[in-house]
């Protein structure tokens, strides 16, 4: 028979960090942040670089960890 083990459950808001990646993830993936633009017509922009796409990512992090430490009004 198998022994039980202890589960944890995570806790919404439990921890600032992790509330701010699960934005930035709900973002990127909804929005396509940072994938660069797709544009019809002239100057068609290849695709970014993944350094570019990395920091475009980090400066996302860095807004929506902003806005989930900033203070109630």
């Amino acid at each position: 028979m198998a022994e039980p083990t202890e589960v944890q459950e995570k806790k919404p808001g439990a921890n600032p960090d992790e509330v701010a990646l699960e934005l930035m993830k709900f973002i990127a993936v909804t929005t396509g942040y940072g994938r660069g633009n797709a544009t019809a017509g002239f100057g068609v922009k290849g695709p970014r670089s993944a350094e570019e796409y990395a920091d475009s990512l980090l400066e996302l992090f860095e807004r929506c960890r902003s806005v989930v430490r900033a203070e109630p009004q």
